[in-house]
């Protein structure tokens, strides 16, 4: 089933978590998170395979707290009230002024639109940003879908990298000016 609507996407919003919900997530308790958060989040959100990052996440907002508006939040479905993955960036931008972004849509709303919403939620912002000259992502060289995503907004490759979790990546950039 699509969520297109005469060429359209899906209303998304990534709702960036605070401080309080991170600190939840990352112990993994859902009840506590959804106690303080802006929007109710799935089981999934507090489930093994997100804890690190959430962890990851967790101590950056401890140690900044200003990045707490940057970093990984939930994407929501703004018509579905619905949250469908996760987005953000992983912090915010750095001295040479590049931010990395990062999504992911749990695999039952693929291919509805919500990738592509989130990633132009998340360039539109990068491109307001004054302070964001360069904006990253990194992509394993077998995930074909994100790769053909990212290259229609003129991304292109300009390295590569050893990632402790997910091992090797292609780093694709693209000039914030440019979108």
């Amino acid at each position: 089933m699509s969520l297109y609507r005469n060429g359209e996407l899906p209303a998304v919003r990534i709702v960036h978590l605070n401080g309080p919900v991170l600190e939840a997530l990352a112990r993994g308790d859902l009840a506590a998170a959804n106690a303080v958060s802006p929007i109710p989040l799935p089981d999934h959100f507090a489930g093994a395979e997100w804890q690190p990052l959430w962890e990851r996440r967790d101590r950056q907002v401890r140690e900044d707290p200003g990045s707490a508006a940057w970093v990984t939040g939930a994407i929501w479905d703004e018509q579905r009230d619905l949250v469908v993955g996760r987005a953000g960036y992983h912090g915010p931008p750095d001295a040479a002024g590049m931010v990395e972004i990062g999504y992911a849509v749990e695999p039952e709303h693929r291919r509805k639109g919500y990738a592509r919403a989130a990633l132009e939620s998340l360039l539109r912002r990068a491109a307001r940003e004054p302070e964001v000259r360069t904006v990253r992502v990194t992509i394993s060289p077998d995930n074909l879908a994100s790769y053909g995503l990212v290259s229609q907004y003129g991304f292109v490759e300009v390295g590569e990298q050893m990632d402790e979790e997910d091992g090797l990546e292609i780093i694709y950039e693209v000039a914030a000016v440019d979108l």
